[in-house]
């Protein structure tokens, strides 16, 4: 991985990693296509923000902070006699660059809105003949641009280098859980990176730890659960996130009745006309583009549209309260009567929102460890075995699936709403 004559490292300033270093020129072309650099357009946490004031980071630093700590993992495996190939080293870091590039507005928050899933589109980013990150990577090689795809779609047949991307101990998580829990604030994502990367050890097609990284592992597995349900599902993020849809189906809902609010760009507004979304068109869509669109419509003439994006612009989130599934399913009707009666309608101004997690799922047969590739093994020199087993911590996490649910609604019927919960109303 040779710099071209005359061409020095790239060292780019992190405060996760401290420093990114870019030796090799592919990875130096690929940041600077317009692909990559509309990332930091962004936010890596949606609506966060409006939760914890810091969670404003972006896509963008996230990719070169994947890419770091793939770099650092490959240089690891080195050090601990176990050589990588040249090429393949390339394959899994260009992967891990890009792995989140087809990330549309407000990350994950909006992902519902534009048709297929970022996966998706990222697919169709990187094998677009017409796209700059395309023509980067098939400067390497023809079929370049298909493999890079394949390790991003989880389809790739070399399964160490899919792990090493998209597992359950791979460098998207690596580097996200201790990038957000920075940048919010949070103490709840932190955990030895250093120790990971010396603990970790590629076996056949199989990421592997040290039976002495245990410990090591069982800290990060619970940074992710907490950070979990005290960032990434925290309610008042949810609400965020809530809002921000009701303003936008709002406005296409307008749109179909054949009254479309000003649009500060041709492709939010074919989308809001129920077109589908192009590759152009879905480039061209940034944070910045709705954003703009909200500061617009807190002036529009349609009072739900402007009550609901002055709500977002201003920080008035919707309140909410449990609403566990046995409920009472009538519950929700008496809460849909009172939003009409105080002059909500309740498909903007009621929302049931359900969230679950998997922190660690796992499989082991009767076969030992040919289990699915969720699953994270020790390894002591001579024999594998199924992390869960011998960590206690790990079992309380092991196929738990924790759920949710809670009712949103306006702060001015906070009040009665909770009174029809607690059955009182």
């Amino acid at each position: 991985m040779a710099s071209r004559m005359g061409e020095e490292e790239k060292v780019l300033k992190d405060p996760v990693h401290g420093y990114v270093y870019i030796h090799d020129p592919l990875f130096w072309d690929l940041v600077n296509t317009r692909e990559v650099q509309r990332l930091r357009r962004i936010r890596q946490l949606g609506t966060t923000y409006l939760t914890y004031p810091g969670g404003e980071h972006s896509r963008f630093s996230h990719a070169l902070g994947t890419y770091e700590v793939l770099r650092r993992i490959l240089q690891a495996f080195g050090r601990n006699g176990y050589p990588v190939e040249p090429d393949w080293a390339r394959l899994v870091m260009a992967a891990g660059l890009l792995h989140d590039i087809g990330h549309g507005p407000f990350s994950h928050a909006l992902e519902p809105l534009w048709g297929p899933s970022h996966e998706a589109w990222g697919e169709r980013i990187l094998l677009d003949p017409a796209t700059e990150v395309h023509q980067v990577l098939a400067a390497v090689a023809p079929a370049f641009p298909g493999e890079v795809a394949d390790v991003v779609m989880k389809r790739h047949p070399n399964r160490l280098a899919v792990s090493m991307v998209s597992g359950q101990l791979d460098a998207d998580r690596l580097d996200y859980l201790m990038r957000d829990s920075i940048f919010t604030g949070v103490d709840y994502g932190k955990f030895d990176l250093a120790r990971i990367l010396r603990v970790i050890l590629p076996l056949g097609d199989r990421l592997v730890v040290k039976r002495t990284g245990i410990h090591t592992v069982e800290a990060y597995l619970l940074a992710r659960y907490f950070m979990y349900w005290q960032v990434y599902l925290h309610p008042v993020c949810r609400s965020g996130e809530i809002l921000l849809r009701k303003i936008l189906w709002r406005a296409r809902d307008l749109t179909r009745a054949g009254r479309r609010p000003a649009a500060p760009h041709p492709a939010l507004a074919a989308w809001l006309e129920g077109d589908a979304l192009d590759l152009d068109g879905y480039l061209a869509l940034d944070d910045a583009v709705v954003q703009c669109a909200i500061g617009l419509w807190q002036d529009d003439a349609d009072p739900v549209l402007r009550d609901l994006a002055r709500r977002l612009m201003d920080r008035r989130l919707f309140k909410y309260a449990e609403f566990p599934p046995d409920q009472d399913p009538r519950l929700y009707g008496r809460l849909e009567h009172l939003a009409r009666e105080r002059g909500y309608d309740p498909a903007y101004y009621l929302e049931v929102d359900a969230t679950s997690a998997v922190y660690y799922d796992y499989y082991v047969g009767d076969e030992g460890p040919a289990g699915r590739d969720g699953a994270l093994y020790l390894w002591d020199g001579r024999t594998l075995v199924e992390m869960s087993r011998l960590s206690r911590p790990i079992q309380g996490i092991a196929r738990e699936r924790q759920s949710e649910r809670r009712v949103y609604f306006p702060e001015s019927i906070a009040a009665e709403a909770e009174r029809i919960l607690g059955g009182r109303g």
